[in-house]
């Protein structure tokens, strides 16, 4: 299980938590909670706060947006459950144990084609999320 606090995802969220606060969300609850509703806040939940957190877990461990698209152009052809069955999901292995688990729980809903497409958009936004965290860093990094 994904380590983080539990998130009630009916509930709306401060606008404004840090990435650590991010960091300690609960991601598979957020999927689990938010890849079969229908549009309301635990898909809400899921798009805002969940993709920020899972962007911030994964650019921690120097995940590269273009292999987070590219998992989430997998899972868009192939389905979540193949993509959990991937023996690297992702190039560097502390990124692919955390994805594997994420994608574990959005097998374990049987969500079908709906599910797989909505875990594949959220897995765009997280890769999104990445590269606009990298060119802001760029940016301040810059004289």
């Amino acid at each position: 299980m994904t380590r983080g606090t539990a998130v009630n995802a009916d509930t709306p969220h401060p606008p404004n938590r840090t990435d650590d606060e991010l960091a300690r969300l609960d991601i598979t609850d957020l999927l689990r909670h938010g890849l079969t509703a229908a549009p309301g806040p635990r898909r809400t939940a899921l798009f805002g706060d969940g993709a920020a957190a899972a962007a911030v877990l994964l650019d921690r461990l120097g995940t590269e947006p273009r292999s987070v698209a590219f998992l989430a152009q997998t899972v868009h052809a192939g389905g979540v459950a193949r993509a959990a069955d991937l023996p690297e999901p992702l190039p560097r292995p502390d990124a692919a144990a955390l994805v594997r688990q994420w994608l574990r729980a959005a097998t374990e809903l049987g969500g079908g084609l709906t599910a797989d497409d909505t875990a594949a958009t959220w897995l765009h936004a997280v890769a999104t999320v990445i590269e606009l965290k990298q060119r802001a860093r760029s940016a301040h990094s810059r004289p």
